[in-house]
C-alpha cells in the first residue's frame, strides 16, 4: 500500500484525486485501533487538564467536511476524554440577520476558545469560501479576498496563542450516497435527513473543487490542514486522535506553581 499523508504540505497545491477515501495506513485490526484510540483519549484528558489549569494557550480544531463525513461522529467518540467545563463545540449553521450585518470573520472570532480551553469547530469560517462560493452567494472577487483573510485572520489567533488543528474529513461520494441511505432506511435517524442533502449533493464536483482551492490556499506552517480518510469510521477517529495527541505533546502544557510552603499544611 501507498502511504497517504495526512498533513499536507505548504505550498503544494492540493487534489482529491491524489487522496484515497478507503485508505486506513496499513491497519487491518478495528480492535487494535479502538485500544489505540482508547489510550490516546486517556492521554488527551490529562493533556486537556493541563492545558485548562496552565490557563496560557488554547486549542482550536477545525472539521470540515461534506454532509455526512463524520463531523458530528468525530465530537462525540474522539473528544469524549476532555472536560466539558473546557471544552466547547461551536456548530455553523447558515448565518442570521444580526451576523450578515458584520463581516464574515466576525461570528467565528467571537467563538474562538479563550485561554485554557478546547474548542472545536464543526463547520467553520471556511464555508464562506465553500457554500457561498458554489451557490454564488456572493461576487467571486470577495470570495477571492477571503483567502488571505482567513490566512491573517489565523495567524493572528496563532501568535495570540492559539493552536489550530484544521481537519478536512474526506469520504467518496458512493460512502456518503450509502451513509444518506442509511439515514432514510433507519426510522431512528431519519431525523437527521434532509431533502436540501439531496440539493448540495448535486454540487458534489463544485464543492470538491472548492475544497481543493481552500485546502490549498489556506495551509500555512502555523495552521496546516490534515486530510484524514472517512470512509472508515474507525480509521477517522483513530487518525484524530494521533493528531490532536501528537499536538497537545508538543504544546507540553503545565500546571501552574502551587503557593510556597503547602507542602507544610496539614487540613484539620
Amino acid at each position: 500500500m501507498v502511504k497517504q499523508p495526512i498533513r499536507l504540505p505548504p505550498g503544494e497545491k492540493f487534489r482529491l484525486a491524489d487522496f484515497d477515501a478507503d485508505y486506513t495506513g496499513g491497519i487491518k485490526s478495528k480492535k487494535k485501533a479502538r485500544r489505540e484510540l482508547d489510550e490516546n483519549i486517556a492521554v488527551l484528558a490529562d493533556l486537556g487538564y493541563r492545558l485548562y489549569a496552565e490557563d496560557r494557550r488554547s486549542l482550536l480544531l477545525v472539521l470540515q467536511g461534506m454532509d455526512t463525513a463524520g463531523k458530528d461522529g468525530t465530537i462525540r467518540h474522539v473528544m469524549r476524554g476532555f472536560n466539558p467545563q473546557s471544552c466547547r463545540v461551536t456548530s455553523f449553521k447558515q448565518p442570521g440577520v444580526e451576523e450578515l450585518a458584520h463581516d464574515f470573520l466576525w461570528r467565528i472570532s467571537r467563538s474562538v476558545p479563550r485561554r485554557g480551553f478546547v474548542g472545536i469547530f464543526n463547520r467553520s469560517h471556511y464555508e464562506d469560501v465553500l457554500v457561498v462560493r458554489v451557490h454564488k452567494l456572493v461576487p467571486k472577487s470577495e470570495w477571492e479576498r477571503r483567502y488571505e483573510r482567513i490566512n491573517l485572520f489565523e495567524k493572528l489567533l496563532r501568535e495570540g496563542g492559539t493552536t489550530i488543528v484544521k481537519v478536512f474529513l474526506h469520504i467518496s461520494k458512493e460512502e456518503q450516497r450509502r451513509r444518506l441511505q442509511a439515514r432514510l432506511d433507519n426510522p431512528n435517524k431519519r431525523w437527521k435527513f434532509s431533502r436540501a442533502d439531496l440539493k448540495e449533493r448535486a454540487f458534489w464536483s463544485d464543492y470538491q473543487r472548492a475544497y481543493e482551492a481552500a485546502l490549498t490556499r489556506c495551509n500555512t506552517e502555523y495552521a496546516p490542514w490534515h486530510v484524514v480518510p472517512a470512509n472508515r469510521k474507525w480509521y477517522r477517529n483513530l487518525t484524530i486522535s494521533r493528531i490532536l495527541r501528537r499536538t497537545l505533546e508538543k504544546m507540553s502544557p503545565q500546571y501552574p506553581p502551587a503557593e510556597e510552603g503547602l507542602e507544610e499544611l496539614v487540613v484539620e
